[in-house]
């Protein structure tokens, strides 16, 4: 925990958790917000920071990233002003033992950059045959469990793990697609797979396990989030189960929310995605969707080297780097949508936070002092030297974005300053 006292002036101040939108100065001591506006009584700034120009929010709370190797996506995660993240099970060895939990919750306290919350794994080794031990895991850090990518094709084995897990009041995550219709896809169903010969992945295998996990969660009544939706289908599912007062939520990897299958080009694979990129129209059900508030944002970071990219389409690895594109990219997004960043934060802070359960994506006073400091007009390149992260393969290599992250604050302690 961060000890130096500082007071962070003339930035303007957004707190979506907190509806506060307004140029304000922020005092920080103990690791904690100690005020807002004005000083506590007898306090004294070791450190001021002038954030004239610039944004002051909470700092961001990732839903899913993987790390691979900690220390350099940790890196990367502070730089983009992610101080949480949530990290699946489908590391490698799979997060399926409470040792294994321990160990990444102690490494990556260590490295002491942005928090670290894993998710265990449903299942033994993934491999969707015998439940994993979710009570040790539990004990051990993990904050929910998944499947990561890999469905559970026995629905009676996935109906006991919700049961399972909804006795003891755990959150399930699932990335809803029916293995059989997805098997052998490398892309989406639609016009640029058939003309690119590339086997393709319907919308209705999305769909089919969105509607089969909803059943499930009704019938056992277990808190269910399912990540990184990329239909319309499956988010029209999702509006009606919550329309009919089911509490289920849901997130969009923030790629979906700009590209769309046209994106593969000619077999570029950094455009290759799991779920694949959809249609154009299906793109726009998932931008209205964050808008709404239905759904909020991750950047499903994964960080794929040079040998797993540079292979053909079919071949290469699914996935891309996007921990430091998480805030420009939704900052792009929103202004595109004429969206209110009070709105537009909310969906990389206080939503995915709420959804995690977790301390995180406020700055109320008292709350821990995990914030961000951006220039939301300064516009940087993105290029393989400007990221941390390992991975340098993105499709928005070469794009201009905006938003730049200056100063990360992790429990009141400088984590990054650019």
């Amino acid at each position: 925990m961060g000890e130096e006292t500082l007071q962070i002036r003339n930035g303007r101040l957004v707190d979506p958790a907190n509806r506060v939108d307004g140029r304000l100065d922020l005092f920080v001591a103990g690791g904690r917000v100690a005020a807002i506006g004005q000083p506590p009584p007898g306090f004294t700034a070791q450190r001021v920071i002038d954030a004239a120009g610039m944004i002051v929010c909470p700092g961001l709370v990732d839903l899913s990233a993987r790390l691979g190797a900690i220390e350099p996506e940790l890196a990367a995660a502070v730089a983009g002003g992610v101080t949480s993240l949530a990290c699946p099970p489908d590391s490698k060895p799979p997060l399926d033992e409470p040792g294994l939990v321990e160990r990444l919750v102690r490494r990556s306290d260590t490295v002491g950059l942005a928090r670290v919350y894993p998710i265990g794994a449903l299942t033994e080794q993934l491999a969707g045959e015998r439940l994993a031990e979710m009570n040790g895991l539990a004990r051990a850090g993990c904050i929910a469990f998944s499947q990561a990518k890999r469905a559970i094709v026995d629905t009676q084995l996935l109906l006991r793990a919700m049961q399972y897990a909804a006795t003891f009041g755990y959150a399930v995550r699932l990335r809803p697609q029916d293995d059989f219709l997805a098997r052998d896809g490398v892309a989406h169903d639609g016009e640029v797979a058939s003309r690119l010969g590339l086997t393709g992945i319907p919308v209705v295998a999305e769909g089919i396990a969105t509607a089969t996990a909803l059943q499930l969660a009704v019938h056992t009544g277990v808190r269910l989030h399912l990540s990184r939706l990329s239909s319309a289908a499956a988010i029209a599912l999702v509006r009606a189960a919550r329309d009919g007062g089911m509490p289920v939520s849901c997130d969009v990897a923030v790629h979906h929310l700009h590209l769309s299958e046209m994106d593969i080009g000619f077999f570029d694979s950094n455009a290759r995605f799991d779920p694949p990129l959809r249609s154009a129209s299906d793109r726009d059900a998932l931008r209205s969707a964050v808008a709404d508030g239905v759904a909020a944002i991750c950047s499903d970071h994964t960080p794929v080297d040079a040998d797993g990219k540079q292979l053909p389409f079919a071949e290469a690895l699914p996935g891309a780097s996007a921990l430091e594109l998480l805030l420009p990219l939704t900052l792009l997004w929103a202004a595109q949508s004429r969206l209110p960043l009070l709105s537009a934060l909310a969906r990389i802070t206080a939503d995915p936070a709420a959804i995690l359960g977790i301390a995180a994506g406020s700055l109320g006073v008292g709350e821990a002092a995990d914030l961000c400091i951006f220039d939301p007009d300064e516009s940087w390149r993105v290029t393989p030297e400007a990221l941390r992260s390992q991975g340098k393969h993105t499709p928005y290599l070469g794009y201009e974005l905006s938003g730049r992250v200056h100063l990360t604050l992790v429990g009141g302690r400088v984590v990054f300053e650019g």
